[in-house]
């Protein structure tokens, strides 16, 4: 088992679990990271962790949510411009254990920034999605706080530099939504 700096590569759902999740299905993320143990024991360790990651949900089209369904029309979930696609610039720590040589199970905790751009040409949306709500909604502009809270499992391979494992995050997008992500990943260490 090898521990040290690591690049890791993440592929899994993303699904809202709050407001968002009346007109957005379940979507995919991808991460891309870099991190190393900062604590290394026999049977605990302590590791950061910079990741990259961009999920893609489908959504209800801005034409069906301004017919009733979003809050500018007196509905329950948030008016956006249908589809989504998020950028995410998260720092995280972990804290594991090991019951077995080659099993590590853990909790992640991270900050970070989250960005979903406009899918579409800014004037159309100000033209044509604008005018639909009632009102810009703000969701597709600038950056937002992102907090990530969830449990993790890796298995070490037997061939030492390679790990697979899970990462299960909550997180909370302030002026965004309540969510969770799962995710498979693939890690070698240096």
């Amino acid at each position: 088992v090898v521990k040290g700096l690591c690049a890791k590569a993440n592929v899994g759902t993303s699904i809202y679990l709050g407001r968002f999740a009346g007109a957005t299905k379940a979507g995919t993320t991808t991460t891309l990271g870099i991190g190393s143990e900062f604590l290394d024991q026999e049977t605990v360790s302590m590791a950061w962790e910079v990741g990259f990651t961009q999920g893609v949900h489908n959504g209800l089209s801005y034409e069906q949510q301004a017919d009733g369904g979003c809050q500018f029309a007196g509905g329950e979930y948030p008016c956006h411009q249908g589809d989504l696609r998020t950028y995410t610039i998260l720092a995280a720590v972990e804290a594991s254990t090991y019951p077995s040589r080659r099993i590590g199970i853990g909790a992640r905790l991270g900050a970070g920034v989250l960005s979903s751009p406009l899918l579409i040409d800014e004037a159309a949306y100000q033209a044509e999605v604008v005018p639909e709500f009632g009102g810009d909604p703000g969701f597709h502009g600038g950056v937002k706080p992102i907090f990530v809270f969830g449990p993790t499992f890796e298995y070490y391979s037997k061939l030492s530099h390679f790990s697979v494992g899970i990462d299960t995050d909550v997180f909370y997008g302030i002026g965004w939504d309540l969510g969770l992500n799962a995710t498979g990943y693939f890690k070698y260490t240096f």
